[in-house]
């Protein structure tokens, strides 16, 4: 299983980090979670083409998240997409991506591929979807809007992505054994964001392989990262192109 971090920042990550977007590649499946900015530039960037993407997965509505969506859907309709494109995300997440899509007109581009929209439950463990051996979970975080955190699980690999929220018992026990634990820092903010040194005590309640901090602030520091590995060694910043090989490729 492949990770390419395609953006690692917050809404406003400064000079050097796009909004935080992630794809999870394993075999013919790739998925992109979330596309704030633009999601299919990232990805053309990291080698992978977005036309041939096998879903997208919206974690929750905050534009940061969300407001790249309908660029995303154009590009990979001017590319040659043709099959419909398999979008998840729970029930208020979906309305805004809808409404934003619907604010362009698009009754001109011929050959726009379907859009379908899959409403993910918002219970702890929730199933996303299985695709080709890759088994997608989510489970609800603690942030301001509903939104949700993801596990993919393939041949005995699991990777967790928090999303955005505050520290809590339901990402530990969503990244419960991961591989490896993607979680944010954007800073301790009760209810809404997390610190390095949260997160690093998230992974290690979980057990998690590694740590990768991610929606990282503008001033994200060596001094962050010193606090989290002094809970969880394993702990590194993400960055944006990086990727993550977890188990065979």
């Amino acid at each position: 299983m492949t990770v390419h971090l395609l953006g690692t920042g917050s809404a406003d990550g400064g000079p050097d980090r796009t909004t935080t977007m992630l794809t999870v590649e394993h075999g013919p499946t790739t998925v992109l979670v979330d596309c704030g900015g633009d999601a299919g530039q990232r990805m053309l960037s990291a080698g992978l083409t977005p036309e041939d993407l096998t879903a997208v997965v919206l974690t929750h509505e905050h534009p940061d998240h969300l407001a790249g969506f309908p660029l995303l859907v154009e590009k990979m309709w001017l590319r040659g997409r043709t099959a419909p494109i398999d979008v998840y995300g729970l029930a208020p997440t979906l309305a805004k991506a809808r409404a934003l899509f619907a604010v362009f007109s698009t009754d001109g581009w011929e050959g726009l591929p379907e859009i379908r929209y899959h409403d993910v439950e918002a219970a702890p463990g929730a199933h996303v979807v299985d695709l080709g051996g890759v088994e997608i979970t989510a489970t609800p975080v603690d942030h301001p809007v509903p939104t949700i955190g993801l596990c993919f699980a393939a041949d005995g690999m699991r990777v967790a992505y928090s999303c955005d929220t505050a520290p809590t018992d339901a990402v530990a026990d969503l990244a419960r054994g991961a591989d490896l634990l993607i979680h944010e820092a954007t800073g301790s903010t009760p209810g809404v964001h997390s610190s390095p040194k949260e997160a690093a005590q998230v992974a290690a309640d979980a057990g998690a392989g590694r740590l990768v901090l991610v929606h990282a602030p503008p001033d994200a520091s060596d001094d962050g990262l010193a606090a989290a590995r002094a809970v969880f060694a394993e702990t590194s910043w993400g960055w944006d192109g990086a990727q993550i090989e977890v188990g065979g490729a």
